[in-house]
C-alpha cells in the first residue's frame, strides 16, 4: 500500500511539473493509472484531494488556476519549486532552527520541520542551538482557532473564501466573502487581512470571531494584493496605539496586565481596584470588553457607552 501511494504521488508530481498549462482533474485522471482504477468519481476525488494535500505537505507548490471555460486546473511551475543556492552561515541557520521550534505547538509544526529538513538537504549548515541548553523558555506561537489552517492555505494559494463573522458589538454572525492576503499574530490573537468583496475595501478580521467552517471559492482575486499588508498597524490603530486622547478606567487589583503595560498612570484606590489612564482610540472599547467584570470605564462617557453596548450584545448572543 505504501509503495502504491508513493508511486501515485510521484506520478502526480511529474504530471504537474511536466505540463505548461493547468491540467484539469479529468485530464489527470486519464494520465495516471491508479486514478483510472478508482471505482467511482467520488473515490477518485477523495484520492486526488488527499494526494494533492500530501504533495503540498511535502513542499510542492501547486497552483490552482481557472481557465477560460470556468474549469479548475492544476500545475506546479518549475521555477516555483526550485530552491536558489543556500548561502546561510551558522548564525542564520541557528535562527531558522529557533523559528521552526516556535511552531512545534501549532498547526504548522510539520511544515516547519519539513522546511528545515529540506534546507539542510540543500546545503544549509548544521548549527548548535544555543538556546536549547541554556534557556528554560520554550518559544511558541499559540494557534487555537480552527479557521487558522484553511485561511493559511487560502492565503498561500490565493483562493477566495467565505465564512461567518461576528463583530464584537453584534449578537449575530454575518457571512463575509473575502480574498485573503495574510495572517498575523498580535497580542496573542490571530488576524486576517484581505479584501472584503461585498464592502469593496480592505478589512481585518480576528480569527476568534469566525464561526463555523471556512469555505473555499473558485475563481481568481478581483483586487490587487498589495506588496506590503500592514495588519499590525491597522489593528494597533483600532486598539488606540496611535491615540491622542486618554481614557480613565478602574481595573481590579491583580488583573488586566496587558492594560497595565500600556497605562501612562496607575493609582491604587485602596478598595481592591486601581485607577489607570491609558491611550484612547478607535477600537479600545472592543479590547476592554475582553476583560469583563475586571474593568469599569469612568471616562470619557462615549467610551463607557460603547463598552456597555458591546457587553449587552454579547449577553444576547
Amino acid at each position: 500500500m505504501a509503495i502504491a501511494k508513493a508511486e501515485r504521488l510521484m506520478n502526480l508530481a511529474l504530471c504537474l511539473l511536466g505540463t505548461r498549462r493547468p491540467l484539469s482533474k479529468r485530464e489527470l485522471r486519464g494520465s495516471i493509472e491508479a486514478y483510472l482504477e478508482a471505482g467511482s468519481d467520488d473515490s477518485f476525488n477523495r484520492m486526488f484531494e488527499r494526494d494533492k494535500d500530501d504533495l503540498r505537505e511535502l513542499g510542492l507548490v501547486i497552483e490552482t488556476v481557472e481557465n477560460l471555460d470556468g474549469d479548475t486546473g492544476y500545475l506546479a511551475r518549475r521555477d516555483s519549486n526550485r530552491l536558489p543556492p543556500i548561502t546561510l552561515d551558522a548564525e542564520e541557520a541557528a535562527a531558522l532552527g529557533l523559528a521552526a521550534k516556535v511552531w512545534q505547538q501549532a498547526r504548522l509544526a510539520g511544515a516547519a520541520s519539513g522546511a528545515l529538513q529540506k534546507l539542510r538537504a540543500a546545503g544549509m549548515p548544521e548549527a548548535e542551538d544555543a538556546y536549547e541548553v541554556h534557556s528554560a523558555l520554550e518559544p511558541r506561537i499559540p494557534v487555537h482557532e480552527a479557521a487558522f489552517e484553511p485561511l493559511m492555505l487560502a492565503c498561500r494559494d490565493r483562493r477566495p473564501v467565505t465564512f461567518d463573522y461576528r463583530k464584537a458589538n453584534s449578537a449575530r454572525a454575518e457571512q463575509r466573502q473575502v480574498e485573503p492576503w495574510t495572517l498575523e499574530c498580535w497580542r496573542g490573537h490571530w488576524y486576517l487581512a484581505g479584501w472584503d468583496r461585498e464592502r469593496g475595501a480592505e478589512r481585518v478580521f480576528r480569527l476568534s470571531r469566525i464561526t463555523g467552517r471556512v469555505r473555499s471559492r473558485a475563481g481568481a482575486f478581483s483586487a490587487e494584493v498589495p506588496d506590503v499588508v500592514t495588519v499590525r498597524e491597522t489593528v494597533e490603530s483600532w486598539a488606540g496605539e496611535t491615540a491622542t486622547r486618554t481614557a480613565r478606567i478602574r481595573l481590579r487589583a491583580g488583573a488586566g496586565y496587558p492594560l497595565r503595560s500600556r497605562a501612562t498612570a496607575v493609582r491604587d484606590r485602596g478598595d481592591g481596584w486601581d485607577e489607570l489612564e491609558i491611550p484612547y482610540g478607535h477600537g479600545l472599547d472592543a479590547w476592554l470588553v475582553e476583560f469583563g467584570p475586571d474593568v469599569v470605564v469612568e471616562e470619557p462617557a462615549d467610551l463607557r457607552a460603547d463598552v456597555v453596548d458591546r457587553l449587552r450584545a454579547v449577553a444576547k448572543d
